[in-house]
């Protein structure tokens, strides 16, 4: 069993032949259930225009979850900062914590959110990509806003999303915990979290590095059973791989009728081997390797599978057999 809390990173995908409206729909009943379960906190994560995603605002989802819940964190997993004004940033979630004080939790992330140019463009009102320094601008901005203007009593938790070197030397410049995507660039996370520890500046938010780790992790009774859940996000990964991130979610029927190529597999079986998919038993081996190399302070799990039901099956299995109950 695992003694570090357990969260979760909801990615909202959007089911083949379904409605957005009902990936919608199924998030309160999401929230609810991770609550019973009890996980730690609950992020939202930012997309644009993407048939496999829905686009559903952080904000917008924090604020529905926080009033169909009681106890649980919730936030942006992350919000994108060059898509959005940071006093806009921080009106937002400084409200949605002054409603809910205690439990709102604010990532401010960088990328575009969208493999679409176009989306990029307008989200952005034309500009270009954000560089560094326009980034760790508005990071501080949006923080400055929330201690002069917005504080209603209570501020919401800020944390730097990142996965790379640089996202982590903003986090230890600003003094905030991070919370670092190894479930999208895990080559990255050993040298990236060493930086962070390394040059970490105390600050208001953060007396102490503070380190969350985010896995992707399918658990299921069988590792046949986690292996048939993984694959329709191995077909989403395999069109990234090759610069097509328009494709549809598909069933776990149509992924196991897929062709992957051999340098999709090869690509897949190098990054699976840093995630956690199997039975209870595989899991909890896989995530306490997890917190072994990276010294994890928590763990947030991303759990990418077709249906609501399996989804919530699998961090049902994970709390049952690998979170120590003290955690929960």
């Amino acid at each position: 069993m695992i003694s570090v809390p357990f969260s979760a990173l909801e990615v909202a995908m959007v089911q083949t032949g379904a409605r957005a409206v009902d990936t919608l729909k199924d998030t309160a009943e999401f929230a609810r259930r991770l609550e019973d379960l009890g996980y730690r906190r609950l992020w939202y994560a930012e997309h644009h225009h993407s048939p496999a995603v829905g686009a559903f605002p952080p904000v917008v989802l924090t604020a529905h979850a926080a009033a169909s819940t009681s106890s649980i964190r919730l936030g942006s997993g992350g919000v994108l900062a060059p898509n959005h004004a940071p006093i806009m940033l921080a009106e937002q979630f400084g409200t949605l914590a002054g409603l809910h004080p205690g439990r709102i939790d604010l990532g401010i992330g960088r990328g575009p959110g969208t493999f679409d140019e176009a989306t990029a463009l307008a989200l952005r009102r034309g500009a270009g990509p954000t560089t560094d320094d326009e980034y760790g601008g508005d990071v501080a901005a949006t923080l400055r806003f929330l201690v002069d203007e917005i504080d209603l009593g209570t501020l919401p938790e800020p944390w730097l999303p990142a996965s790379s070197t640089a996202g982590a030397a903003l986090a230890a410049e600003v003094g905030l915990p991070i919370a670092f995507a190894h479930h999208i660039r895990p080559d990255n996370t050993r040298a990236a979290l060493h930086h962070y520890r390394e040059h970490f500046a105390p600050s208001r938010w953060c007396p102490r590095p503070r380190v969350l780790v985010c896995v992707e992790t399918v658990c299921a009774e069988t590792e046949r059973e986690a292996a048939r859940l993984t694959g329709p996000m191995d077909v989403i990964k395999a069109g990234l791989l090759v610069g097509r991130g328009d494709r549809p979610f598909p069933t776990p029927e149509a992924a196991a009728a897929h062709t992957f190529t051999a340098e999709e597999t090869k690509a897949l079986a190098a990054f699976h081997a840093h995630q956690a998919y199997g039975s209870p038993e595989t899991v909890a081996q896989r995530l306490a390797d997890v917190v072994t190399v990276t010294g994890a302070d928590e763990l947030m799990l991303v759990t990418p599978v077709y249906a609501l039901a399996d989804r919530l099956r699998s961090y049902e299995l994970v709390k049952d057999h690998v979170m120590l109950p003290a955690a929960a």
